[in-house]
């Protein structure tokens, strides 16, 4: 594995995380950005993907968002990783497998993952949602504006949603987060 690779990367997104006026700030970075490489890891371990690849991916994925905010953030995420990446001297081929998974993690798009590494990145995602259930409702009620009931109704969707869209393995590693989420938004 390319530690120093993986540190350059990840001390690009928590700085820009740490940036004044990033779209979400430092709580994108603490609550989503490593739980989403904490989960990579673990099943890029288990199913034996390259885990360059996915931890990379994993802390690009969403900088798109940070930087720009969440309108195409799969495909403005995309650019950056491809403009950070070449900074650092990695070679074309590591930058489209980042890119092709950073593109194909979004599940409310109807992407081809065309890689493991690509159905790692977007499980992950989902995965993430089970540790910052706070977050989900912080955006609701700020963001979207949402009355008590509506945001409690769209959190409890989006994490049906998330769980129904996990591969198997992923669903194991979760299943016991999502119960107690489902026991408690009911």
């Amino acid at each position: 594995m390319d530690d120093i690779l993986i540190e350059k990367v990840r001390c690009f997104v928590e700085g820009e995380c740490r940036r004044p006026g990033a779209k979400y700030g430092i709580d994108a970075y603490k609550f989503h950005f490593v739980s989403v490489v904490n989960y990579s890891r673990i099943l890029a371990e288990r199913m034996g993907a390259d885990l360059d690849v996915v931890l990379v991916a994993a802390w690009l994925h969403d900088i798109g968002s940070i930087i720009y905010g969440r309108e195409d953030h799969h495909i403005t995420s995309c650019g950056v990783a491809e403009e950070k990446l070449k900074e650092f001297g990695c070679d074309d081929e590591l930058i489209k497998r980042v890119k092709h998974c950073i593109f194909a993690h979004r599940g409310s798009r109807d992407i081809v993952r065309e890689s493991i590494e690509a159905e790692i990145l977007a499980d992950a995602d989902s995965m993430s949602h089970f540790d910052d259930i706070g977050g989900l409702f912080r955006a609701a009620y700020v963001t979207e504006e949402m009355s008590h009931d509506d945001a409690r109704a769209s959190v409890r969707n989006k994490l049906i949603n998330s769980f129904a869209k996990l591969s198997s393995d992923a669903k194991k590693l979760i299943e016991l987060k999502f119960e107690a989420a489902m026991l408690l938004l009911d």
